[in-house]
C-alpha cells in the first residue's frame, strides 16, 4: 500500500476537533479524555495527511456496543487490531478511498499505551530540533520505499522507540 507525506497543515487540528466531538458524542458518559495524537498534532513536521484520535474511555468492553454508531459515522470497526484491550476504527473518504482517520481507544486503565502516545507527542513539541530530525527521517523514508507504507513505517521504529 502506498502513502503520501506532506508539510504540516493547521486545518489538521480543525480536522480533529470536528472529528473528536462527534467521537465525544457518541461515547457519551463513557469518555473519559480524547486527544490528538501522532505527527498532525506536531507542529512543523510533515506527516502522513490522516488524523490519529485517541478516546480515552471508563470500560474498554463497553466500547463494542458503540460499534454501529461508529458505522453510521462511516468507520471501519477494526476491533483490537493487533493490540490487546484496544479497539480501532478508520474512516476513509467515500469518493478517494483515501485514509482521513484513525481512532485508537483505550480505557483508562491501560496507562502504558495511553502514555506512550501522549508522551512521544509532548517529546517532540518540547523538542523541535529532535521533532525535525524526525521529520527528515520520515521524507527520506518516504522517498526511498517510494511511499511503501511498510517499508515507511518500520524504518521508523527505531526512532520512535529510542
Amino acid at each position: 500500500m502506498k502513502i503520501t507525506i506532506e508539510p504540516h497543515n493547521s486545518n489538521w487540528a480543525n480536522m480533529y476537533a470536528k472529528e473528536a466531538n462527534k467521537i465525544s458524542q457518541i461515547f457519551g458518559k463513557d469518555l473519559v479524555d480524547i486527544y490528538h495524537i501522532g505527527s498532525t498534532a506536531i507542529p512543523g513536521i510533515k506527516a502522513k495527511p490522516i488524523i490519529d484520535i485517541l478516546p480515552v474511555v471508563k470500560d474498554i468492553n463497553k466500547v463494542d456496543q458503540y460499534n454501529s454508531y461508529f458505522e453510521n459515522i462511516d468507520y471501519e470497526v477494526l476491533g483490537e487490531f493487533g493490540i490487546k484491550n484496544r479497539r480501532y476504527f478508520t474512516k476513509s473518504d467515500k469518493v478517494t478511498k483515501e485514509r482521513l482517520f484513525h481512532v485508537h481507544t483505550f480505557d483508562i486503565y491501560n496507562q502504558f499505551d495511553i502514555n506512550r502516545h501522549l508522551a512521544f507527542k509532548a517529546y517532540l513539541i518540547e523538542h523541535p530540533d529532535v521533532a525535525k530530525q524526525y521529520s527528515n527521517l520520515k521524507e527520506a523514508l518516504f522517498v526511498k520505499f517510494n511511499g511503501d507504507k511498510e517499508n515507511y513505517i518500520n524504518g521508523k521504529d527505531s526512532f520512535i522507540l529510542f
